[in-house]
């Protein structure tokens, strides 16, 4: 059985640092409600989806799984994938980039540990659909994609469904967001052989972070990385995964 995978699937280039560009969507202060579903009949695929792939491995926090049903995945893929966006598996979604599997969405959201006055960094926006999930429980997220076209669809897209508490920046993650740090969570969307300085700076004590760590081109571990009130980390171990190499740095 294939491991776990993230949104990103094909390997690229060596990690390298890059500036920042423009932010490309603004947020507003606090969380915003999820767009209604009305009479949406994808509904009950998501349902199916929370109770079949994501219940039943074993999350539990009932705002993820709330968000999880609210966040329409079938608008974050591309039309012609539609049918499949349900499906227990990531799906392409340009430039050799994929949405992550649900589970792995769920999961990473889960291990933050959001709570609604949260801060949350992301490393990685692709479609934009970890930063909705994420958003349906935080006050505010901020995420970094470093391909400019999957940064001005996704900002597009949060903007068109009403994901008002999300900003999308095109530019190197690895560097964080230092002018809104610190963050109570950050998470990372791509695999790293190490942990990036400047994200452990800008985590908050008593923060969160999600973490592929491993060669950048096998198996990694996700890792949870707390950080105590007086600055200790510790990681924790949680599932083997595959996700393709950080580009930064």
């Amino acid at each position: 059985m294939p491991l776990p995978g993230h949104r990103n699937e094909g390997w690229h280039a060596p990690v390298r640092r890059v500036v920042f560009t423009a932010v490309v969507l603004a947020f507003a202060a606090l969380a915003t409600p999820a767009p209604s579903a009305g009479k949406d009949p994808t509904a009950s695929s998501r349902e199916a989806m929370v109770r079949t792939q994501i219940e039943a491995r074993g999350i539990r926090d009932q705002a993820v799984l709330q968000a999880m049903r609210q966040v329409p995945r079938h608008r974050f893929v591309p039309e012609a994938r539609g049918k499949e966006a349900y499906g227990d598996h990531p799906l392409p979604i340009g430039l050799g980039q994929t949405i992550s599997q649900p589970y792995i969405v769920a999961l990473m959201t889960e291990l933050l540990a959001l709570e609604e006055d949260h801060k949350l960094f992301e490393l990685g926006t692709g479609s934009g659909y970890q930063a909705a999930v994420a958003s349906r429980i935080a006050a505010r997220v901020f995420t970094v994609e470093i391909y400019e076209q999957l940064a001005a669809s996704a900002a597009a897209r949060l903007r068109d469904l009403g994901y008002e508490n999300v900003a999308v920046r095109n530019g190197d993650g690895y560097s964080g967001w230092p002018e809104e740090a610190p963050f109570d969570a950050i998470v990372v969307t791509a695999a790293a052989d190490h942990i990036p300085p400047p994200l452990l700076e800008q985590l908050k004590p008593g923060g969160r972070m999600v973490i592929p760590l491993g060669n950048p081109f096998f198996v990694q571990q996700l890792v949870l990385v707390t950080k105590d009130a007086e600055g200790r980390i510790e990681e924790t171990p949680v599932i083997p995964v595959r996700f393709v190499p950080l580009l930064g740095h």
